[in-house]
């Protein structure tokens, strides 16, 4: 069980880097949690935590953070690692889900056979802000016609509400609150 101050531990050591990556924006750089082992483990053991009574078959992480995160996960959790790419990063072929940014578009992919049929799939990724890349995972999972459990975030930007993007059914959990 992990306590509030094992919380609080792990985001003071995520550095706030002002201004980046353009004016006005406060970016929460993960690097400096991530290169201290102890909080590392800290990290992974609370998201694992959170699905401990889930029966998961895959992890999907979500590109890039997401694979730093949902490795060990998977291990801890026994389940498979699915990646989900930017395009044109995979081998095999894929399907893909389009999701709108501030300016424009932009998409992800998956292979069209990672996930079996009702497979149960834990999307993870480091950061929810407004949530189109990981509702677009989601869309993924569903096309293959992987069952979704859950959404893990390491971090969650509350005042950007991608939390609503979300089924309400679905359980979507974040370590830290900013």
């Amino acid at each position: 069980m992990v306590t509030t101050n094992v919380i609080e531990s792990v985001k003071n050591k995520i550095r706030a880097v002002e201004n980046f990556p353009k004016e006005g924006i406060i970016f929460r750089d993960i690097t400096t949690a991530l290169k201290e082992p102890e909080t590392l483990v800290e990290m992974i053991d609370y998201l694992c935590d959170q699905f401990k009574d889930v029966k998961i078959d895959y992890i999907a992480g979500i590109e890039s953070r997401g694979f730093i995160f949902g490795m060990p996960m998977a291990y801890k959790l026994g389940a498979g690692f699915v990646p989900v790419r930017k395009p044109n990063k995979l081998p095999a072929e894929t399907i893909s889900q389009e999701y709108s940014l501030e300016y424009g578009t932009d998409k992800i992919e998956i292979h069209v056979d990672a996930i079996p049929e009702g497979a149960n799939v834990l999307i993870v990724d480091d950061l929810l802000a407004t949530g189109g890349t990981a509702e677009a995972a989601c869309k993924l999972i569903k096309k293959t016609g992987g069952n979704l459990v859950g959404i893990a975030f390491l971090i969650e930007l509350e005042g950007l509400k991608g939390r609503e993007k979300f089924d309400k059914d679905l359980k979507v959990v974040s370590m830290l609150k900013y």
